[in-house]
């Protein structure tokens, strides 16, 4: 089997429309990602991805690279969702790239009208995500109650600085990656947990400058271990503790929503490397009823878009 059949004959969107459509999912995902705070895990969610998603990541195992190692390109080749990744990592890509800079400046210049339109759009995937768990016996309750407050307490936990270490590096890697992919807790947001968010981003911005080579390496080595590993524990709970998984999930979202809310009051900052980051800081109530209004505005706008696009997903023909 020749290469480019290999790769057609892989797991993915069977038409150009269907790739261009899983591409504007990535790009979604990828500007979330952006944020820290929102989660492409999220927004995989919403766009009836994630399952695929991990699956997709599951694939490639041992067996692919066992193939790789004694040059059975095609074989390797056609076993794993490439075309799948390939499409969706295209679109992610797009994001982070044209996107950055934009969404840099809106949370720059309009954060509650930002956060305000995402709380909307977290707010409607936990309806929809949660319509899916079933009937909430003991077990699926107790697992959306573990989820709601894990995520609360994680998203309320100060960001720290830590050692620029090679190790440390890595371990930061894998343990955002997997944040990354879990909706309602964002990678980007637990490198700035863990003090890394701008180390990582200074170095992605001059990649070639001193040890900054070593140091993406060492990052995105840690990424696929981490992704690797996740995705297939992941994988092992959507199979045999689906309804259980979802609520866990489901809860995840629900405790973000206490970093996603619009309204803010920072209580304590420090400055690391020119840096300011917030240390403390709490949700207050809107200062204005014309603040009030307009996020209601942008949250009923994020909350709807959820929902016809998950309206539209569940046509026929219309799913990836």
């Amino acid at each position: 089997m020749q290469l480019k059949q290999a790769f057609f004959a892989s797991p993915g969107p069977q038409t150009k429309r269907d790739a261009l459509v899983l591409a504007i999912k990535g790009v979604c995902m990828g500007v979330a990602d952006i944020i820290p705070g929102v989660s492409g895990g999220t927004i995989a969610f919403i766009t009836g991805i994630y399952e695929d998603l991990i699956a997709a990541i599951k694939s490639f195992d041992l067996t692919f690279f066992k193939r790789v190692l004694t040059l059975q390109f095609a074989s390797a080749l056609s076993e794993v969702h490439l075309r799948f990744l390939v499409s969706l990592l295209c679109g992610i890509g797009i994001a982070v790239v044209a996107m950055s800079r934009v969404m840099h400046y809106l949370m720059q210049a309009y954060p509650v009208a930002v956060w305000s339109f995402f709380f909307g759009l977290i707010g409607a995937s936990i309806v929809v995500v949660g319509g899916k768990i079933g009937k909430l016996d003991v077990v699926r309750l107790l697992a959306l109650l573990i989820g709601a407050v894990a995520g609360f307490i994680i998203v309320g936990m100060i960001p720290v600085y830590t050692p620029e270490t090679l190790g440390f590096i890595f371990f930061s890697g894998a343990l955002a990656i997997c944040a990354m992919i879990l909706p309602g807790i964002s990678g980007a947001f637990i490198l700035l947990l863990l003090g890394k968010y701008e180390f990582i981003t200074g170095a992605l911005k001059h990649p070639f400058n001193g040890e900054n080579g070593l140091i993406i390496l060492v990052f995105v080595a840690g990424c696929v271990l981490g992704i690797m590993g996740f995705s297939r524990l992941l994988n092992y709970f959507l199979k045999h503790h689906h309804s259980a998984t979802l609520a866990v999930l489901t809860g995840f979202m629900i405790g973000s929503l206490r970093k996603i809310w619009p309204f803010k009051e920072v209580l304590e900052t420090t400055v690391i490397r020119n840096k300011v980051y917030v240390l403390r800081e709490q949700n207050i109530l809107p200062g204005s009823m014309e603040d009030a209004l307009m996020a209601a505005g942008l949250i009923v706008v994020g909350f709807c878009a959820v929902y016809f696009l998950e309206r539209r997903m569940a046509k026929p023909g219309n799913a990836i």
